[in-house]
Order: structure tokens, then sequence, then C-alpha cells
């Protein structure tokens, strides 16, 4: 045999070696294309009316994927984010989730509020592809599918817990409701409107507005010529500012209550935002994790902490079962007791979670101060 039949013969044993270790054995280092990057899917609002909580929540996202990747990755692979604007609305959404699911051909999806994830959520189901939401709270999610999840909680405890204040704590009994059209402004006002009005209290006028609207000046006159005794304002940040100055020249004095989403900067710093009441998740932060963010500029904002465990537990479950929507999606349900930055995080037969509790804050001299 001649040397060049030789170095032939040699090169094909080492092709069909290699190939059958890299069957036989998972640790063998593979190609290139499989120590490619790990592509996690990231949507949230980076513009429109809640950029702010948008921006800080990929920016938590961003510092668990650094962290991950500076440990080594998932079995070696780095960990890359895949960003979509959604906007937090249906119609940027859903060019999003078209792009993530069926051009970037991802198998999970970090997603932030509640009108993206119902938009998402039937591309997901069809696609076999694990949404893990970090701040969607509308209750219709609980029936979104299958691949749905989120370590929010439903405002099925949000409305509950505010009703119950505004009856038992403030002793108001007559209850004005100024909503925006959307999945999560919608969704409050339901559960909130059910829950007061069984403890025995009244919710005298409900106005509703488009997001999009900027003159709420109609809505609040209807109110302000109504019997109630209190507004609850459920609204995005841009509505939420435009309305309460609207409220202030209009000459309405009694009390404002707003949701979560209200734990924004540009709220907190508004003149016409001090005084008034609005509902948080208790935060209970690991001190070490909130150092880092402070560190890093980032503000702790209602969906900063679970946008970061969000990128951790998809990290884990891809490192045991693999880069498949659907394992991803069996291996989430199993999610119990998972020490997230903020607390526990157990996950439902829904894909919900188990329990939550909420502050009642007041914005005082631009800055939100727990009520006891």
């Amino acid at each position: 045999m001649n040397r060049k039949y030789l170095a032939i013969l040699v090169l094909a044993i080492v092709v069909v070696g290699g190939v059958y270790l890299l069957k036989k054995d998972p640790g063998v280092v593979a190609p290139a294309h499989i120590s490619e990057p790990i592509k996690i899917a990231w949507m949230g609002p980076l513009s429109g009316d809640v950029a702010n909580l948008g921006k800080d929540a990929l920016a938590a996202s961003q510092l668990a994927v650094d962290e991950l990747n500076v440990a080594g990755g998932v079995k070696g692979r780095k960990i890359e984010l895949v960003v979509e604007d959604g906007k937090c609305n249906p119609k940027d959404a859903s060019a999003a989730a078209n792009k993530l699911i069926n051009i970037d051909k991802v198998s999970s999806v970090i997603v932030t509020c509640s009108p993206e994830v119902n938009v998402i959520a039937p591309i997901a189901n069809a696609n076999k592809v694990a949404v893990l939401s970090s701040c969607a709270s509308a209750p219709n999610i609980t029936d979104a599918g299958d691949y749905i999840f989120r370590t929010y909680p439903s405002d099925s405890f949000q409305g509950v817990y505010v009703a119950d204040y505004v009856y038992n704590k403030l002793g108001k009994r007559k209850v004005a409701i100024l909503a925006a059209q959307n999945d999560w402004a919608l969704g409050i006002e339901k559960a909130f409107k059910q829950d007061f009005e069984n403890l025995g209290g009244q919710v005298v006028v409900v106005e509703e507005f488009s997001q999009e609207v900027r003159d709420l000046r109609s809505q609040i006159t209807k109110i302000k010529n109504s019997e109630a005794e209190l507004i609850y304002f459920p609204a995005f940040t841009e509505a939420t500012l435009l309305g309460l100055k609207q409220i202030k020249e209009l000459g309405v004095t009694v009390p404002v209550i707003g949701g979560d989403t209200w734990d924004d900067q540009k709220v907190l710093e508004s003149d016409f935002a001090q005084g008034v009441l609005y509902t948080t998740v208790r935060p209970n932060y690991n001190f070490e994790w909130k150092a880092k963010m402070d560190a890093k500029g980032i503000n702790t904002t209602l969906c900063t902490p679970p946008s970061y465990d969000n990128v951790k537990i998809l990290a884990d479950i891809i490192g045991r079962v693999g880069d498949d929507g659907e394992k991803i999606k069996n291996e989430l349900y199993k999610v119990k007791d998972y020490a997230g930055v903020n607390g526990n995080i157990t996950l439902d037969q829904n894909g919900d979670l188990t329990s939550a509790v909420y502050d009642m804050k007041k914005i005082e001299n631009k800055k939100a101060v727990i009520l006891k």
C-alpha cells in the first residue's frame, strides 16, 4: 500500500471514529455548530408606554446572562438573548412573536407584559415553544395554553388585595374605575370590581379608554360628577401621567389608587403623582442580587426580579434536558421552591405562581413609601 492510500485510510478512520464518539459520548467536544450559543428569546417594551419597565427588565435578564457566561455558560455553550421590542401592544408583539418563532427558530421566550403574552401564546403553543413571562399578570393568561408560564402573579391576587384595602382599610364604599383597554388593566378591573362588590361596596362609574388616548377629561368629568369616594386607575405609564395631571386640573380631590405599572420612575417623579397610592408585589430582595443591580445602575422595578430569575431557570432546564421546547415545557411544570431573588418560586398546574403578597405604596417627595 503506497503512502497516498495509507493517508486516505487513516483520515477515514479518524472521521468515522470521531462521529462514533460524538454519538456515544456527549462529553466529546462537538463540531462548531454544536458549540454555537444557546439562543433564548426576549420580548418586552423597549419603546412606548412602559419602555422604562421594559428596559429595566432587559438589563436584569442580560445581567443573568453575563453571570452565566462568565461561569462557563451551559455545558460550555454561551447564552445569547435574541431581543425584540413588543411595545406591550398586540400589533408590535405579533410581529416580534412571528420573527422569534418562525425566523429565529427559538425554543424558549422570556416575555414581559400581558398583551405580548396573549399574542404570542397561540403561536408558541402551535410550534411547541416554551414561554416564560416575567411581568404578565392578566388573569386570562392562566388559560393561555400548555406552553405558557409566568413567574409574576396573576391580577386575580392583586385585584382582591386592592378591593380589600379600599373597603376595609380606607373605609370607602363607592368607587369609580378609570381603566385602559388592554389585557392587564381590564383583567385587574374585573378582579377588583367583583371582589369589591362581594364585600358590599359599589362601583358607581366604570370609564374605559383606549391605551393610545391622550385626553381623559370627558371620563374624569363623569367621575367627578358621580358619588365616587375614590378612583381606581389601572393604566400604563403615559396614560397615567396624563390622567393624574387632568384629575388635578379638573379639581377632583378624592384619593387615587393605581396598579403595579406605576412602579416606574417617570410616575414617581411626576408632580401630579404626589400623594397617590399604588400596589406592588412585596419586595423581598436577595441582598447580594440587589447590590449587583445597584452596582450596574439597574433600577429594581417590578419586572426586574423575575426577568433575572427567568434566565437562570431556563438555563438550568436547558442544561438538563437540552434546547427543546417540549422538554423545557415539561420541566417548567416541575418548578417548585426555586430560590428566586425575590422569594421562592413554585408554579401550579396552569403555569401560574401559587401565591403572592402585595404592599400598598404612597408616592411622597418623588419616592415610593410602603404603607403599614
